[in-house]
């Protein structure tokens, strides 16, 4: 199961015909939620918003693995670093640009809870709260109660390799695995828990290792590989919709941002290693074997970046005009309060 995937640069798109347009809704999808989380890294630097957790360098694990879903069918637990994931199932820059500034409407909490504490009803998002790994036994819930109503729901839950370390990832995979669940966990492994190198977390190479003692499939993919993203988890899918129960699917990645807004990386790692990392960008690496294959050219690359740039340019604006919520509005409970969507 040991995989060296850190040296690829190449998309792996073997055993998949993928359709064109497939692909080039792939490649939109990751650079809108580049873009409208790098614009949200301006706000905060502005001075205009609290916090900010970003995804960039995860958006092909995320579109990958969003688009192999059943969207608006299947269950999502997702976590704080899941942008572009939840962009992929229909998530609008505007409902995240409303979660930022903390406005009045905002779609998962009516701005009581955290920014990137995603829930949206109708495309499955069930939500989530800080405390990490606490959506794994949550999900494993969900997937029983898919399991025991005799549908054919996968419930799909993600988290970043530094969360595997606490007790309710066990506690969750344990129980997928005794009740084989229809649940794929993807595990977004960018090689840092805050600050902590992966290493110093645990003492095998690979998170998808520990899957045999769960008594699940383990799986490993190029987390910067849109392509081979969408082929692991379509597979992991197949699994739970045929009732072979759960995946551990680990995913490869890196943040070549610090962890969050509120913090310096540069006491932790290394500038060359960051800057050897952007090198394996995913959206660079898409785009060029996009270019090599005649799917995109450079019109249509600068016509995404505009009708993108377009889209978030309203969304902001549209977000920041919006009002705060009353005052009053924070006696009412987290999760359902009187905004809350139905």
């Amino acid at each position: 199961m040991a995989q060296n995937l850190t040296r690829s640069h190449q998309i792996d798109d073997a055993g998949l015909d993928l359709d064109a347009a497939l692909l080039r809704e792939m490649y939109r999808l990751m650079v809108l939620a580049r873009r409208t989380d790098e614009r949200t890294w301006v706000l905060h630097r502005q001075g205009k918003i609290a916090f900010h957790i970003s995804g960039i360098g995860h958006e092909a694990i995320q579109v990958g693995a969003a688009l192999a879903m059943h969207r608006g069918y299947d269950y999502a637990h997702l976590y704080y670093r899941d942008l572009a994931f939840n962009i992929a199932l229909g998530y609008t820059p505007y409902e995240f640009f409303l979660a930022v500034y903390g406005k009045q409407g905002e779609t998962t909490s009516g701005a009581r809870q955290m920014p990137s504490n995603w829930s949206a009803r109708r495309l499955g998002i069930v939500t989530a709260s800080s405390p990490v790994a606490t959506q794994v036994p949550q999900a494993a819930g969900l997937a029983l109660a898919s399991k025991l109503k005799g549908e054919d729901r996968v419930t799909v839950v993600c988290l970043g390799e530094g969360s595997t370390s606490e007790g309710d990832f066990f506690e969750g995979l344990n129980w997928a695995g005794v009740h084989q669940l229809p649940v794929v966990c993807i595990v977004q492994n960018n090689i840092y828990a805050i600050s902590v190198p992966v290493h110093l977390q645990m003492a095998v190479p690979n998170v998808a290792d520990r899957a045999p003692m769960f008594g699940i499939a383990g799986a490993i993919c190029d987390g910067n590989d849109v392509v081979a993203s969408y082929r692991a988890m379509s597979e992991a899918l197949d699994r739970a919709r045929r009732g072979e129960g759960a995946t551990l699917l680990e995913a490869k990645t890196y943040r070549p941002v610090p962890h969050s807004s509120d913090d310096d990386d540069r006491t932790y790692r290394s500038r060359d290693e960051v800057e050897e990392w952007k090198q394996r960008d995913p959206i660079k690496r898409f785009q060029a074997y996009l270019l090599e294959r005649g799917l995109l050219d450079d019109e249509q690359i600068d016509a995404i970046e505009q009708e993108v740039r377009a889209e978030i340019d309203e969304a902001q604006a549209r977000a920041e005009a919006a009002p705060y919520p009353p005052a009053e509005d924070a006696l009412f409970p987290v999760f359902a309060p009187p905004d809350f969507e139905q």
